[in-house]
């Protein structure tokens, strides 16, 4: 009797940077080092429902080079939910079922599912409905889901908006400008905090504080009249004004998403203080390139640690860290949590108002 084990991996949601590197150490344990057959579903469900299916069988040469890379080798989608699967005519239907049966065509015992919270969300009804055994590993560059204290991706996506805001200064003061940098950061403001601090901003805009334009604008003016002709505003995507709405677009399709608040406050400063504004919006550049050394070792761990919950039964959890230790939580309480925001007290806050930064909140 073939008494091999044989485990998929799968990739869902947005990328980030470091996906590859969890694949890799996911791959290498449980094939080089405990001999399991690790099949990795390409395009999240979507590749396991398509006839012929697409999934690679994975040996260690398929990883090599990986490491470094952005992205994921086996693909992704936002749109891959297998309980409402989109038909070609524009409907849904729930093929949930199909997957069920696909999975266990293959011979899968178990699956390991690197996402967000949505992916989380399919996979622990999944897990619910059908009795697939899960283990999640937490992905978003936005670094705000419950339960672990940071996710692979976000240094990344920090270091980036970092050296953007860098690169920003330099333009701002050679033309006496306001420049606006919008991050993103739907729910909360890790990635807007990091880099605003990090470069050095003047004021910071985030979803867990609502903003008032007296502050902003009155921070802007007070440079101006001390001879400091230009500021940078770092603002994330989900920030909105007091009593005011979240803004959103509409995509083509008709579909929305978060976007536009980095305009608006360019277009408010400059509409209510005369001064030239120009607004940058980093979007889907903040979740590509190279990871760096502290999300590969990150992804790492935490691709490791996922392989370890496996080996021992430990199905319904999802991979965290908790002071710099790998730890996990349970799926089902994941699911009752909101995403995880920055208290009103984190140091980082503190930190960067004793400096003098402005967050829309302050008494003028």
């Amino acid at each position: 009797m073939n008494t091999r084990k044989t485990i998929a991996v799968m990739t869902g949601g947005g990328d980030a940077p470091g996906l590859n590197a969890v694949i890799r150490a996911i791959v290498k344990q449980g094939v080089t080092q405990l001999g399991w057959r690790v099949i990795g579903l390409e395009d999240s469900f979507d590749g396991l429902l398509e006839s012929p299916m697409r999934f690679i069988d994975f040996d260690r040469d398929q990883v090599r080079g990986i490491l470094t890379m952005g992205g994921t080798i086996l693909g992704t989608t936002n749109h891959g939910d297998p309980f409402t699967f989109k038909t070609a005519d524009g409907k849904t239907t729930d093929r949930s079922g199909e997957v069920m049966e696909r999975l266990k065509l293959l011979g899968v015992e178990g699956l390991i599912a690197i996402g967000g919270d949505g992916s989380m969300a399919i996979c622990s009804r999944l897990m619910r409905d059908h009795g697939l055994p899960v283990v999640g590993v937490p992905k978003t560059i936005d670094n705000d889901i419950p339960g672990t204290e940071i996710t692979f991706g976000f240094d990344t996506a920090a270091a980036f908006a970092t050296e953007a805001v860098d690169r920003l200064h330099a333009t701002a003061e050679a033309h006496e400008r306001v420049m606006v940098l919008e991050v993103m950061g739907r729910h909360a403001g890790h990635l807007a905090l990091a880099s605003g601090l990090g470069g050095g901003a003047d004021v910071i805009l985030i979803p867990e504080i609502p903003f008032r334009w007296e502050p902003v604008l009155g921070k802007l003016m007070r440079r101006r009249a001390h001879k400091r002709h230009f500021s940078i505003v770092v603002v994330a995507e989900g920030a909105s004004p007091h009593g005011g709405a979240i803004l959103q677009r509409i995509n083509p399709g008709g579909s929305r998403s978060l976007g536009g608040i980095g305009e608006h406050v360019a277009d408010e400063i400059a509409r209510r203080t005369g001064l030239e504004t120009r607004c940058t919006v980093l979007g889907h550049l903040q979740r590509g390139g190279t990871p760096t050394p502290h999300d590969r070792v990150l992804a790492s761990r935490m691709g490791h640690h996922a392989v370890e919950l496996v080996r021992t039964g430990a199905w319904g959890q999802m991979v965290a860290v908790r002071q710099n230790r790998m730890e996990s939580v349970d799926l089902a309480w994941l699911l009752t949590q909101t995403s995880r925001q920055l208290p009103l007290d984190d140091d980082g806050i503190a930190t960067a108002r004793s400096i003098g930064i402005c967050f829309g909140d302050e008494t003028e």
